[in-house]
């Protein structure tokens, strides 16, 4: 069945209304007619089963209520090229998009992020962290280095970040495509890729890593995101992964690219 939503007709709305029915959720009246009651309806049900309530009927909905067997989550990919990025990503040499695309696309594949959104997010993440789309070390700042102290000792005691003292800012600092920051995420995310980034934080910045640290941060924040960007709320889908909007001016232009050219 294809994606139904409001100003959809025929007969595939009218067996969406009636399932709808049958779970307890009156769309109204049953005339495959996708209106104002049947999206009421919609998000009243996507809101009971957990799924993301954006009143609009894809595979993931309608499988919920029997209409399908099994979703298979659209995926835009395949359309994530070198040419597109380089479009969302001005400032960027092509060559380090063709480098690092890759393992950007092959760690949103293994983890299942393959729908515009999530897959609009992560390049934009990658644009307002890491410009030049290489896994790269945070540099030092006035935020996070004082003056004539030892680089990052402003993280050192950030119990925020999960850091113990002398040397923790320096070794936990930002790090990847998504400038993983802070013992306690280290901690989080090596263990949930079985990688010892505790004793090598260094590993954060190998290509393969890096691309699966950014997908599994996102997956993390996933059902939040995708509620944020229904809305068209780009600063509060920054503000999940980055905790406030430091370039959010790159993500919004990076985003908002990507969603013409996609």
């Amino acid at each position: 069945m294809p994606t139904l939503q409001d100003g959809s007709k025929g007969g595939a709305v009218k067996k969406l209304q009636q399932a709808l029915k049958q779970r307890g959720f009156n769309p109204g009246a049953v005339d495959g007619d996708f209106g104002p009651a049947t999206t009421a309806a919609v998000i009243a049900f996507q809101r009971s089963e957990g799924l993301l309530a954006d009143g609009i009927a894809g595979e993931r909905t309608q499988h919920a209520l029997g209409l399908l067997q099994a979703p298979t989550l659209p995926t835009v990919i395949p359309g994530v090229t070198p040419a597109v990025v380089s479009r969302m990503f001005p400032f960027t040499p092509v060559d380090n998009i063709k480098a690092n695309l890759p393992f950007v696309c092959n760690a949103l594949k293994e983890i299942e992020l393959v729908d515009k959104p999530m897959v609009l997010m992560a390049l934009a993440t990658i644009r307002a962290e890491t410009e030049s789309f290489e896994p790269i070390s945070e540099g030092k700042s006035k935020f996070n280095t004082s003056p004539g102290g030892q680089p990052f000792d402003l993280y050192d005691n950030r119990k925020d970040l999960g850091n113990q003292g002398a040397g923790d800012g320096a070794k936990f600092c930002g790090r990847g495509y998504i400038q993983l920051t802070g013992r306690a995420n280290y901690q989080k995310y090596g263990q949930a890729l079985n990688k010892e980034l505790i004793k090598n934080s260094a590993l954060a910045n190998d290509p393969t890593i890096a691309g699966q640290l950014l997908a599994t941060f996102l997956k993390d924040k996933e059902r939040q995101i995708k509620e944020a960007l229904v809305e068209h709320d780009l600063r509060r889908a920054r503000k999940l992964v980055n905790g406030g909007s430091h370039g959010l001016d790159r993500f919004e232009d990076a985003f908002n690219r990507g969603d013409r050219l996609l």
